[in-house]
């Protein structure tokens, strides 16, 4: 590992390439070859992507398409101290998504006009209503179909497939199970009750489809997609964790711009005082020292990098941070394998991503990358751009993309970060916005990745991620090729 310190002082993802080695990979198949990986000491993904905590990357939309991918999203902070509310209807929206039970169903009183059913199914986005009364027995269920062409002034009585028509289970019941009652009685959803009727869960075949459709995603023990969530280390910071965590996040992050430092602190022994051991990461750090001072706070994942990010303007607006792979290395010896790290920043192709798994990172944290997709928030705009070959000006999508601590970011959670005014002019901004052109689903995006990575590993000589990892480690030498500025320029200038 010193030699390896030497060789990376000062470098960054483009100062190396890695020496191909004999290959034993078949097929260079993400579905074949196993990417697994650790994100936190108690969290495992089966692919190594997280989408970063950023207000113009990661909300509901995106969390849910990374998690379905095998990854995991962190649902941004970029809310206003109060407002709690808003972040904790994007991490809902991700638990309720899939299910293999449905634990807590939407319900409704049979007396309830329609007209309420109505509301509630638009405002959640589901599409079928557990009846029950005041005691919560089953009395029925309610699906959209039930509404069409309903008069909404009548009650729910009058419209539900009343108990005595379904096929319901008592207690209870594994995915085969119930996919064999579904197949047999030719419904699409099964309610599950105690010995008393009392309502303990929903099951649909829409759920069971996906969970056979999406092998690979990143599921809780009942089935539902895992999402984090961040928090800041001032303010609100504990309520929010709170209402977070009774949503059922899966993971908290205190994100903050320099994590080693007396605010974290202070943020982690609070947080750990009122919540124990709930799966925690922090940062953001890129030193030995960084490392440690977090370990000996009992975090469960850290957070690598220091101004990488293409949103970010840190090394420009104060010269201070540490190049990536260096940071990654070095964080690495530090943590010698006792929490996991997450290399966050700096990769701006598919390479790159094999690079920080192995120099370093457990898993890597992507935002600019993802920028522009139709999962990322905010609107899309119509821009003029003049093509150079005719001059002539077209109109071209743009979405907008910036790190958080650009000033739009700072302002728009001003009150989050316990600031006592919000003159403007006193801030200090380490983060650009900027427009990107907006494109397609994510979905293809991180599969690309992943095939790339997969066709790494093959180059790398080894049969998994977890493989190539502990064969880079044990030998950087035999992979590490720093490069001169002709090597650079016929690697990467394309």
């Amino acid at each position: 590992m010193s030699n390896l310190l030497q060789l990376v002082r000062g470098c960054t993802f483009d100062d190396f390439l890695f020496n191909p080695q004999y290959s034993v990979v078949e097929r260079r198949d993400p579905t074949a070859i196993d990417l697994s990986c650790q994100l936190s000491t108690r969290l495992r993904l089966r692919r190594p992507i997280v989408s970063a905590n950023m207000d113009t990357i990661t909300r509901a939309e995106m969390a849910i398409a990374i998690a379905e991918e095998g990854g995991i999203g962190i649902i941004d902070r970029g809310f206003r101290s109060g407002d709690i509310e808003p972040q904790v209807r994007e991490v809902e929206r991700v638990k309720r998504r899939q299910h293999g039970i449905v634990r807590d169903p939407y319900t409704i009183r049979a007396d309830a006009p329609l007209a309420e059913a109505a509301s509630t199914m638009q405002r959640t986005g589901v599409g079928t209503l557990v009846v029950v009364d005041e005691s919560r027995r089953l009395t029925g269920l309610l699906t959209t179909r039930d509404l069409r062409f309903a008069d909404h002034a009548r009650t729910v009585a009058d419209r539900m497939t009343p108990r005595d028509r379904l096929v319901v289970r008592e207690g209870a019941i594994e995915a085969a199970a119930a996919e064999e009652a579904m197949r047999t009685h030719k419904v699409k959803k099964l309610p599950l009750v105690d010995d008393q009727g009392r309502l303990l869960g929903l099951v649909t075949a829409k759920d069971l489809i996906k969970q056979k459709r999406l092998p690979f995603a990143t599921r809780d023990d009942h089935g539902r997609l895992r999402v984090g969530a961040a928090i800041g280390a001032k303010g609100d910071y504990l309520e929010r964790a709170a209402e977070l965590l009774r949503a059922d996040a899966d993971v908290i992050v205190i994100d903050i711009a320099h994590g080693h430092s007396a605010v974290m602190g202070r943020a982690i022994d609070a947080f750990r005082a009122k919540f124990g051991d709930v799966e925690l990461i922090a940062g953001n750090v890129a030193t030995a020292e960084g490392v440690q001072f977090l370990i000996d706070r009992g975090v469960n994942g850290i957070k690598v990098g220091i101004g990488p990010g293409g949103g970010c303007t840190t090394r420009l607006n104060t010269n201070f941070g540490v190049p990536q792979v260096e940071a990654l290395v070095t964080c690495r010896e530090a943590s010698g394998g006792r929490v996991p790290l997450i290399a966050d920043g700096g990769i701006k192709r598919d390479g790159a991503i094999a690079q920080a798994l192995l120099f370093g990172g457990d898993t890597v944290m992507l935002g600019s990358v993802l920028a522009g997709t139709i999962e990322t928030p905010g609107d899309t705009v119509q821009k003029p751009v003049v093509i150079p070959e005719s001059h002539k000006t077209v109109k071209v999508p743009f979405k907008v993309f910036r790190g958080m601590a650009s000033l739009q970011a700072i302002v728009d959670r001003l009150d989050v970060e316990d600031a006592e005014s919000a003159d403007v002019e006193a801030l200090g901004a380490e983060g650009t916005e900027i427009s990107v052109p907006a494109r397609g689903s994510v979905r293809p995006v991180v599969r690309d990745m992943l095939k790339h990575l997969c066709s790494a590993i093959s180059y790398g000589g080894a049969g998994s991620l977890s493989e190539l990892q502990e064969m880079f480690r044990r030998d950087p030498s035999r992979y590490a090729i720093r490069l001169s500025e002709s090597a650079r320029r016929e690697s990467f200038d394309r």
